[in-house]
């Protein structure tokens, strides 16, 4: 059977069908209200929100299984009263329309102490996960070498937007879908290091780099950033062809390659600094 992947039309979410069909969201942030509050704004929970919008996912797409790409929760190294209180709740509710998998991200340190008591729930490694001939994992650590045989490597952690800057300086962030390959050359070196052997059944996966479901935490700008800003031990070494990324927005827009964003986006700040220097 031929993998499907497509996000929703103007929601931070993919659909991904193979034998099963998958709903695979991102960087939900469960809790980043109380670390706002401690940093002196008093936000609201969007728990039940963010809840019912999945919901409405579930209930339109009818998913075999929901995976969630890493960081279901925001505080680290603790867990927060309002995660304590609001997650176990928010899983039970998911898992009890659809089978639930955690790809645990860098803010889900202690995750395993809020999960339900159930089946439908299940937590995997930090490393990542073939799910249904697809690998999955949230980005903050070196994947396991069996997701480089899979066709298609979906992954998240940072929370892509592209920023836009109109001639009068007003700048308006917009999240992104990131689809490239792999740098082999660039990976073989650390796995080797490990007496790791990538090549063996290396198929080159089409990696998809999702965006941010909470709207709350942001995101970093790839038009602006460099490998080095860039999170996450893959991106960071280079290992991720950035360059020749193809970009989307949730509407579907295909901006292009990553490398003409980037253009673009540098020959109006050119065009800028010369109007300053000329009043």
């Amino acid at each position: 059977m031929t993998i499907t992947i497509e996000p929703i039309f103007n929601e931070p979410a993919l659909v991904v069908e193979n034998q099963m069909k998958s709903l695979i969201i991102a960087d939900i942030h469960l809790g980043i209200e109380w670390d706002l509050y401690n940093s002196g704004f008093s936000i609201p929970s969007l728990m039940q929100k963010i809840l019912n919008r999945i919901l409405e996912y579930i209930e339109s797409v009818s998913p075999d299984r929901l995976i969630l790409l890493g960081d279901v929760k925001h505080n680290v190294p603790q867990i927060s009263w309002q995660e304590r209180d609001e997650i176990p709740y928010f899983l039970t509710t998911l898992a009890e329309q659809t089978h639930v998998d955690i790809l645990p991200g860098n803010h889900d340190a202690g995750i395993e102490i809020l999960l339900p008591d159930s089946k439908e729930v299940q937590l995997y490694s930090s490393r990542g996960a073939v799910i249904d001939g697809v690998g999955y994992f949230h980005g903050h650590t070196w994947p396991s070498p069996e997701l480089f045989q899979t066709e298609y490597l979906i992954t998240a952690h940072n929370h892509p937007t592209i920023r836009f800057i109109d001639e009068l300086g007003y700048a308006v962030i917009e999240p992104a879908w990131i689809r490239t390959r792999l740098k082999k050359e660039v990976l073989e070196t650390h796995y080797r290091s490990g007496n790791i052997d990538i090549n063996d059944e290396w198929k080159d996966p089409v990696v998809f780099i999702v965006p941010s479901f909470n709207e709350l935490c942001g995101g970093i700008a790839f038009n602006e950033s460099l490998e080095d800003d860039l999170l996450g031990p893959i991106f960071s070494c280079g290992g991720i062809e950035m360059n020749n990324a193809e970009i989307y927005l949730l509407d579907g827009t295909k901006l292009g390659l990553l490398k003409n964003v980037r253009k673009l986006y540098d020959k109006k700040n050119n065009l800028k600094r010369r109007r300053k220097r000329q009043k």
